[in-house]
Formats: structure tokens, C-alpha cells, sequence
């Protein structure tokens, strides 16, 4: 998944009701392959614009692309490749938070006719910007 499409799934992911008055500006830049996106919350709404910053964003975070592939795909979190360094920020840190509190995950395991989930199944636990892979449903 490119990033454009992860950013545009995480604003399909937002909560509309959660998000309101809630407003701010991300630049995330991956210098490996060159990219910048202006990603912003305003009016409930989740946008990106590729190919360009911000120079008055709430925060700035510098991850390499490649790191970003492990926050997608649930192996490590934003958080943890903050703290490691591997991911860098300048601004409002708690910014991320604020978009971790307006995301939904999607129940991919759904009841196509009735009784066919399993009584007392239990909630995956996953980290906020994850997108999981219809191939590994139920793998744990």
C-alpha cells in the first residue's frame, strides 16, 4: 500500500463525531523514497496532499519509508519508533494521540448469516494506524 492510500484509509477509519473541534496540521515526510504529505484534521475530515508541508504544522515526523511499512502492518507502533528514534518529530508530539482517539477499526470478521462468529470471540488487539490484511483474518 502506498502511502497516499494508507492516509486516505486512515481518513476513511476516522470517527466524524470524535473529531469534532479538533483541528491540526501534519507533516509527514519518508526521506528514503522522497516523499511529503501535508496530512489535516479540520471540520471532521481527514485530509493529505501529497508532495507538500507546512511550514506552520502542529508536528513534523521524519520516518524512513521502510519504517512506516512496519507501523502499517502492526509490527511496531508510532510510539515505540518515537521513543527508538526511528521515527523523529518536531511539535505538538500529543497530536498523534489526539488522531489515535478519533480511529475505528473495522471488524473484518463479520456475521455473514447468523451464528456463524463464534460465541465469546475476542477483539484483536491492534495498534491505532494498523491496516489489516484480509490474507491473515484470525492469524494471531
Amino acid at each position: 500500500m502506498d502511502t497516499g492510500l494508507w492516509l486516505d484509509f486512515l481518513g476513511i477509519r476516522l470517527v466524524s463525531e470524535k473529531a469534532a473541534g479538533l483541528d491540526f496540521k501534519i507533516n509527514l515526510i519518508t526521506p528514503d523514497n522522497g516523499e511529503k504529505y501535508l496530512v489535516e484534521l479540520s471540520n471532521s475530515t481527514l485530509n493529505n496532499i501529497e508532495g507538500f508541508t507546512d511550514s506552520d504544522a502542529d508536528l513534523e515526523i521524519t520516518i524512513n519509508r521502510s519504517d512506516l511499512d512496519l507501523v502499517m502492518m502492526g509490527v511496531k507502533t508510532m510510539d515505540e519508533m518515537i521513543v527508538d528514534g526511528t521515527a523523529k518529530t518536531k511539535g505538538n508530539v500529543d497530536v498523534i494521540n489526539q488522531l489515535k482517539s478519533v480511529m475505528i477499526h473495522f471488524e473484518l470478521r463479520f456475521e455473514m448469516l447468523p451464528g456463524t462468529v463464534p460465541v465469546g470471540e475476542q477483539q484483536l488487539n491492534r495498534n491505532p494506524f494498523q491496516q489489516d490484511m484480509p490474507a491473515v483474518i484470525g492469524a494471531e
